[in-house]
């Protein structure tokens, strides 16, 4: 994770090419070439990535245990990684004054504690909750965009499946009391198939396009999708528009999938106008942030039946 840093001079360019960033670049490959990518600059392309700097001094309060800190020091290649691990907040800003990395969130206070302080990693892809003057500093500050993408992807799924399938509602009150009683038969609505159905995803960032790959080719859905920022349409999607395709969009679909961040512009986009809309055999699954939905909308179009079913990641 941290290589490529010398006593003068900051890479980032060279800390990303670093082991524990390298299951992301992974996961942005397999997404195929239709799919956003990470955008990694070097704000020092100057620097001589060739020749390792003395140390590079990393401060957190993670508990990483022992084999993780040693894959820090395997990272850094003949760099020398010295990671302290703060406990409290007295030794966090008594620390911090030598850091030159931070892996967590800092405040705006914070920074009168941080002279040497030249990079952020966050340890979440959400940055809504950063402080807007250490995001507007001259740190460079990275996040985990896409890092835990294939994760969150597959609790999507066994969440779908959960619901699909019948096992959160009929079978596991049946596990629950040692009993295993068959439901439904082949004609019935109980037990859903995927294939041939089609999943709305909204955001096409890490989550949703691994999600989006997921259904297309795992399980024969089609995709359709929308995104704010413009990208190439990748091969495992049907259609993918500008956000005001969405209205139109949520009719369409048999599971409508909220993985977009969370913005002034998408708080609460899945309110109760958008819930009436969906087909009443259709799910919704929320894996990115809860308050792009409104939670109290949500149950009413469940008691009611508007939906058939939710799964929720986030809430």
């Amino acid at each position: 994770m941290l290589a490529g840093m010398s006593h003068d001079v900051f890479s980032r360019r060279g800390i990303l090419a670093g082991a524990a960033l390298a299951p992301a670049a992974a996961a942005a490959q397999q997404t195929g070439s239709g799919a956003r990518q990470p955008v990694v600059q070097n704000p020092y392309p100057e620097s001589n990535l060739a020749q390792p700097g003395p140390v590079i001094k990393v401060l957190t309060q993670t508990p990483f245990t022992a084999e993780e800190l040693a894959q820090f020091t395997k990272a850094g290649g003949a760099t020398k990684v010295e990671v302290e691990i703060a406990r409290g907040r007295e030794d966090f800003r008594a620390k911090l004054r030598e850091a030159e990395v931070v892996y967590g969130m800092l405040n705006a206070a914070d920074l009168d504690y941080a002279p040497k302080l030249k990079w952020i990693q966050n340890s979440g892809a959400g940055m809504e909750g950063s402080d807007p003057k250490v995001m507007a500093s001259n740190i460079v500050i990275t996040n985990m965009a896409r890092t835990f993408a294939p994760g969150i992807a597959e609790t999507a799924i066994g969440l779908l499946l959960s619901l699909t399938r019948g096992i959160s509602t009929y079978y596991m009150p049946q596990f629950a009391k040692r009993q295993m009683n068959p439901v439904g038969t082949i004609k019935s609505p109980d037990h859903i198939e995927l294939g041939g159905r089609v999943a709305g995803i909204v955001g096409m960032g890490g989550i949703g396009s691994e999600i989006a790959r997921r259904l297309h080719y795992g399980f024969g859905m089609t995709v359709l999708a929308t995104d704010a920022k413009p990208m190439p349409k990748p091969e495992y999607v049907a259609e993918l528009h500008d956000p005001g395709w969405f209205a139109e969009m949520v009719p369409k679909v048999d599971v409508l999938i909220a993985a977009a961040p969370h913005t002034k512009a998408t708080e609460r986009m899945f309110n109760e106008a958008v819930f009436r809309r969906m087909k009443k055999t259709a799910y919704f699954i929320a894996v990115s942030r809860g308050k792009l939905f409104d939670d109290l909308a949500l149950v009413k179009a469940l008691q009611e039946g508007w939906i058939a079913g939710a799964g929720l990641d986030v809430f």
